[in-house]
């Protein structure tokens, strides 16, 4: 069971979902390789670009993200992604636990539209993820 105790991560979490802050993603990383203790490492306002910037390689990490974009000339939506980042360099050990880590965390971010699961950068490229969600949100006006 992970440990996700930080009041940061929930204060993180409230801050990406409000419309009143321009914060749009969290990370949240192990304390310590051994470790199964999350901490919020980071936030920013620069959406899945920036994001991917930080991401470490060597590192399993959970992101949440707000995305924003427009279904058609006249709409503009913001949906939750949660991504569970595995980096490729990552230890043997930190990806067996992970997919038990992220039962807990998705207790703590509750709110999203569905789960990437990336383990390459490129999983985490903004155009698909779009797509997704506008298959995922109903109606579409510009046959997506």
């Amino acid at each position: 069971m992970a440990e996700l105790s930080d009041p940061q991560i929930t204060e993180a979490y409230q801050d990406v979902r409000s419309d009143k802050t321009d914060t749009n993603w969290l990370l949240i990383d192990y304390e310590s390789d051994r470790s199964d203790t999350l901490k919020l490492t980071q936030t920013g306002t620069g959406g899945l670009a920036e994001l991917r910037e930080v991401l470490d390689d060597s590192r399993a990490s959970f992101a949440y993200v707000r995305v924003q974009y427009s279904n058609d000339k006249e709409s503009v939506r913001e949906k939750f992604v949660l991504i569970v980042w595995i980096g490729p360099r990552c230890k043997l050990m930190r990806k067996a636990k992970i997919s038990v880590h992220a039962a807990d965390v998705k207790a703590v971010l509750r709110v999203y539209s569905f789960e990437v699961a990336a383990q390459e950068k490129d999983d985490i490229n903004e155009d698909p993820i779009v797509l997704r969600l506008r298959k995922a949100g109903g109606a579409s006006y510009d046959g997506v």
